[in-house]
Order: structure tokens, then sequence, then C-alpha cells
């Protein structure tokens, strides 16, 4: 591979993605200029409409961003300081960034090693006197495992909120054959539209999904200085709003959602089918009842050093990420006396053998096969 290609290897080609819909996008957005309504225009209340369509017909409720989205959440529930919600400790610092800030106790419990998902099998002993939620991440763009997650929390009478953040459009088949995506499942999902989200916007953005409509005007009115009407303010609340103009390009992507998909479930089967072959790697695992949106592609490295192994690609013009390098229960901020090193010892092996390969919806087969070569040649 030539030195320009090697630079043209990106970990998500936003760029590229959008000259493909760019004659869309651009009229989307001259629209809103044209109409300067750019706070609560007529786009947004139409985005909300489609993606509820899209999920299955649950009420969606746009805010600012996906870590408004997850604290909204908590505040319709009524959650108080001291109260326990049990989440992974394999996940982004937002999900227990919102507890902290609201008085609450993350209680953290190990994932699966194969699917980096919650341990369903662990939150029964989590469970205690304050535990009022579990919050399912669905990593890397596969549900975690969520029947027997639902099951449980109706026995305990405890809440379930997915981040489904990195799994918009997963979906998820439970045991009698009924199907539903990620985020629909629990009493509240949430997700981010981060612009390299699978659905992503040209900015900050999120959303709120229930099936509940009471609860679903709740949200919307904590989303909005906890007021129905103006000037009225029922609840306390915050100000949460999805701007008009990403509401617009969302709009447009969202008719894209599947191909975006299939493009990326593509580069998956590429790397399946080169990598699966190399012993010191482990390719991500799929389970039976769930599909795979593919935000990352993640292996994780058996044999030899993760960090060498990611330089050597670096050199090669090949870039990765380590989704994530820390876990939770060993950051600074989240440091509880409970938890130390040798706590959650699958999270932790995992922090230090796990790198994400580029995957897009934009990828030609000759950085497939560079990518894929040169990951051979080094083992």
């Amino acid at each position: 591979m030539t030195t320009d290609l090697m630079q043209q290897i990106k970990m998500v080609d936003l760029h590229t993605q959008y000259l493909r819909i760019k004659a869309e996008v651009d009229a989307a957005m001259q629209h809103v200029l044209n109409t300067t309504a750019f706070i609560q225009g007529k786009e947004v209340a139409e985005f909300a409409e489609s993606l509820a369509h899209f999920l299955g017909d649950v009420n969606v409720i746009p805010c600012a961003n996906g870590t408004d989205a997850l604290q909204i959440a908590f505040m319709a529930l009524n959650a108080k300081p001291g109260d326990e919600v049990i989440l992974p400790v394999h996940t982004y610092v937002a999900t227990a960034e919102v507890l902290a800030l609201m008085g609450l106790k993350p209680v953290f419990v190990d994932v699966d090693e194969h699917t980096f998902n919650i341990d369903v099998a662990q939150v029964q002993q989590k469970i205690t006197s304050r535990t009022i939620a579990i919050v399912p991440v669905h990593l890397y763009g596969q549900c975690a495992d969520m029947q027997p997650l639902l099951e449980l929390a109706a026995r305990q009478g405890l809440s379930v909120i997915e981040d489904a953040a990195q799994a918009l459009g997963a979906v998820y088949t439970f045991k009698n054959g009924i199907t539903k995506k990620a985020g629909t499942m629990g009493t509240i999902g949430t997700t981010s539209f981060f612009p390299t989200k699978n659905l992503g916007c040209f900015g900050d953005g999120g959303a709120i999904f229930t099936s509940d409509a009471a609860l679903a005007e709740k949200i919307r009115m904590i989303a909005n200085h906890g007021q129905k009407v103006k000037y009225h303010h029922e609840l306390v609340g915050v100000n949460s709003r999805l701007d008009t103009l990403q509401a617009a390009v969302l709009k447009v992507k969202l008719k894209y959602l599947r191909d975006y998909e299939s493009l990326r479930n593509d580069v998956a089967r590429y790397y399946d089918a080169k990598l699966s072959g190399v012993p010191a790697l482990r390719i991500p695992a799929r389970v039976g009842n769930s599909t795979h949106v593919f935000h990352q592609y993640t292996v994780q490295v058996l044999k030899g050093d993760r960090d060498q192994f990611k330089k050597y690609l670096e050199e090669k013009g090949i870039p990765t990420m380590i989704y994530y390098p820390v876990p939770l229960h060993l950051q600074n901020a989240y440091r509880q006396p409970e938890y130390g090193p040798g706590s959650f010892p699958v999270t932790e092996r995992l922090s230090k053998t796990v790198i994400s390969l580029p995957i897009h919806t934009e990828m030609p087969g000759d950085q497939l096969e560079f990518i894929s070569t040169t990951i051979k040649a080094y083992f």
C-alpha cells in the first residue's frame, strides 16, 4: 500500500460518509437556516417521530447529549441520594458519572469476557434494599442478555435503564420469538448522537426512549426546565434540547442507518474471515439472541503485549483505539473502599488486552486487505 493510501485509513470516515448524502444534508440544513427556527423547529419533532417508528413506536424525547439522557432518566425515576444503581464496570465513564453527580451510588459488576456486556449472573449478588435500578450497557454494538436481566428486575421491583448509545438498531430476540430493538426493552432507554456513533449528528445530541406514555410526558417536562406550559414549572428540570440543525441532519441519516449497519457488518465479516485463524487474537463473539451493529470491532490480544501491537499498527499508518484502558473502579474519581485491584478480574484483563480496529461505512477493500495482512504479519 502506498503512503498516500496508508494516510487515508481512519477509525471513522465521517467526511466520505457526508459526501455520499451531501445534497440531502445540505438541503435539510439550509431549510433550517432559511426558517431560522434553530430551537424546537419542526425538524426536531419530525425526527423524534421517525426514530420512534424505526424503534417500534416507542416515545422518543430528544435531548442535548447522551449523558443528559442518562441524568434525565434517573430524575424521571425520582432517584435520590444514597440510592444504588448496578452497572457494568467495563463501560464509558458517563454511565457512572451521572450517578455520582446525582449522589447515587454506582455498584459495579464484571462483564462477560466474550461479549463485553454485563454479566447478568453477578447482578443478583449486588442487589440490596437500596438498589433502585440496573443499567445494562449494550457495548460495541451488541445487546446485553436482556431477558434474564428483565426477569430479575421484575422479581426485585427494579427499573432497567438501557444505555444503547453504541447499539442503536441492534435487535434482541426473546425466547418466545418476540424481537425488540436496543433501548426499547427496559423502563427507559438512552442514546447519544455523538458524530462517531452509528447514527451521529454534526455536534452533540441524544435521546430518551420509553413505552410508558406517562413517564414520557414526565421526561419531556424534565428536559424542558420541568415545565409543560411555559413559565409554569411543575418539576425540577434541566435545559437539554436537541437543536433543529442537528435534528435535520439526523432525520436524513436515519434513512440510511440500516445501510450503515450492513456496511459495518461487511467490514466485520471481512475481519472475521482474515483474523479468525490468528491464535494470538480473539475476534468479537456473536450471540444468538442479538444482532450486532458493530459500533466497534474489538479484538483481544491473547498473546503478546497489546500496547506494543498498537504501536506497531500506528507505525504502519493504522489507527486503533482502546476502549477502555482504565476500569471505572480504578479511576480516581470512582474509587470505593470495597473495590481494589483484582475486584473485577475480567474487566481488568480486558483493559490490558482489548483493541478496536478501524471500522466504518466507507472502507475500501484495499484498506481492509492492508490492515488484515499487516496484523497477520505481526503475529
